[in-house]
C-alpha cells in the first residue's frame, strides 16, 4: 500500500493493492477503530461541509477508510448522502492532483508517488480523447458532453465553445474540472451496494450517527434549478394552466409566481411565462413578481404551505410524496435530491439552447 494509493483510493491500482494484501473488511471494521473512525469522518464531513477531512498520517488507515466509507454510504442508503460523498471525494482528488500537476521539485526524489496528467487520462480511458494544444487542450466532443453534462453556466454549453474537427477547446483548469467529474462518476459507480450482515452489524453506531447528522442538517438551499417535471403536482397544474392561457385566480397566480421566484427564476422569465395568460399586462405582472420577491416591498414572500394551498383549492393531484411533506418547496427539494444528476436538465438551458440552435440554422 503506497501513499499514492491513499491519496487516490479510487484508482484501479489502489483497489488491487487492497486485494493483494488480502484485507478482510469484516475484520477491519471489527478490530481497527482508526480505520472506522476515519471512514466515518470522510462521510460526515462530506455531508456537512463538502470535504473528506484531513488525511490520516498512516497510509494503511487512510487507504482502507475509503472502502469502509463506501460501506457506510451504502448502509445509510440516501441519495443526498451518496451525492454529497461522491462530490467531496472528487473535489478532494481535484485539489490534490492540481497541486501535483504543478509541482516541480516536491516529488522529484519519489516520482512514483506523484500522479501526472497522463496517469489520470489513462485511468479513465481518456488518453485518446484529450489532445494537448499550444495553450490548453482539445477534447473529443463526445467525451466533453459526457463529462461537462453536470456543469452549470453558459461557458460549458457546447454552443459557446470553440469547436473544430469534432473536438472542443478547453483550458487546463477546465480539464481539471472534467477529470473531477470522471472521478465523481467512478466513486458513485456501484453505490449503494448490498453489505453483508456481518459487516453491517459492526457499523450500527456509525450508521445511526450519520442518519442523525442527515436528519439535523438543514438541507434547504438556494435553489437555482428549474425542472418542471419535478414540480409538486399543485405547481405543475398551475403552470399547465398558465401555459394553456387559462384564467387563474389571484391566489393561484400568487402561489405559482412565488414558487417560481423561490426556485431561481428571474422576473423577466416569469413575465414571459405569463404572456399567454388572459388579461396579461406586463407592467402589472412585473410589479406583482417584484413585489413577491421583495424588490418593491419590505417583505420577501415565500411559497404558500400545503395547508394554504388546500384552503385555496389549489392542492390537486396529490401523490405519495405529498402525504409525507407539508410544503411545495420541501417536495421540490426532495425530488431534486433523489434525482440522478443526468436528469436535472434546467428548463431554461433547454429552451435557450434550442433557440440558439434555431437562430444558427
Amino acid at each position: 500500500m503506497q501513499p499514492l494509493h491513499a491519496r487516490y483510493p479510487f484508482l484501479a491500482a489502489a483497489r488491487e493493492a487492497v486485494e493483494a494484501a488480502a484485507v478482510d473488511l469484516g475484520e477491519v471494521v471489527a478490530t481497527d477503530d482508526a480505520v472506522t473512525q476515519r471512514a466515518l469522518e470522510r462521510v460526515e464531513r462530506a455531508i456537512t461541509d463538502g470535504t473528506v477531512g484531513e488525511p490520516h498520517r498512516r497510509t494503511r488507515v487512510e487507504l482502507l477508510s475509503y472502502p469502509v466509507a463506501r460501506v457506510l454510504v451504502s448502509l445509510v442508503d440516501q441519495h443526498v448522502c451518496t451525492r454529497k460523498y461522491a462530490r467531496a471525494e472528487a473535489e478532494a482528488a481535484r485539489e490534490q492532483f492540481s497541486t501535483e500537476f504543478e509541482a516541480t521539485t516536491e516529488f522529484k526524489s519519489t516520482q512514483s508517488q506523484r500522479i501526472e496528467l497522463r496517469d489520470l487520462l489513462a485511468e479513465f480511458d481518456l488518453s485518446g480523447s484529450v489532445h494537448e494544444a499550444e495553450t490548453g487542450y482539445w477534447v473529443d466532443v463526445g467525451t466533453y458532453l459526457d463529462l461537462a453534462a453536470d456543469q452549470r453556466g453558459d461557458q460549458w454549453r457546447l454552443v459557446n465553445r470553440p469547436l473544430a474537427d469534432g473536438r472542443v477547446r478547453i483550458a487546463a483548469e477546465e480539464l481539471h474540472v472534467l477529470l473531477k467529474q470522471a472521478i465523481r462518476h467512478r466513486v458513485t459507480d456501484g453505490l449503494p451496494f448490498d453489505v453483508p450482515d456481518a459487516i453491517a452489524s459492526e457499523l450500527d453506531e456509525e450508521v445511526d450517527h450519520l442518519q442523525e447528522v442527515l436528519a439535523e442538517l438543514d438541507l434547504t438551499r438556494e435553489i437555482d434549478t428549474v425542472v418542471p417535471e419535478m414540480f409538486p403536482p399543485c405547481m405543475q397544474a398551475l403552470l399547465d394552466q398558465v401555459q394553456k392561457g387559462e384564467h387563474l385566480e389571484h391566489h393561484s397566480r400568487f402561489a405559482i409566481a412565488a414558487f417560481l421566484t423561490s426556485i431561481g427564476m428571474t422576473t423577466d422569465e416569469i413575465v414571459d411565462l405569463f404572456q399567454v395568460n388572459p388579461g396579461f399586462g406586463e407592467e402589472a405582472t412585473r410589479y406583482q413578481v417584484d413585489h413577491i420577491r421583495g424588490d418593491t416591498s419590505p417583505t420577501e414572500y415565500s411559497t404558500p404551505a400545503c395547508s394554504t394551498m388546500v384552503s385555496y383549492g389549489d392542492c390537486v393531484n396529490k401523490d405519495d410524496l405529498c402525504e409525507r411533506i407539508s410544503h411545495p418547496m420541501a417536495y421540490y427539494e426532495k425530488k431534486l435530491d433523489d434525482a440522478e444528476d443526468d436528469d436535472l436538465v434546467d428548463w431554461r438551458e433547454e429552451n435557450g439552447e434550442s433557440g440558439e440552435d434555431e437562430a444558427d440554422a
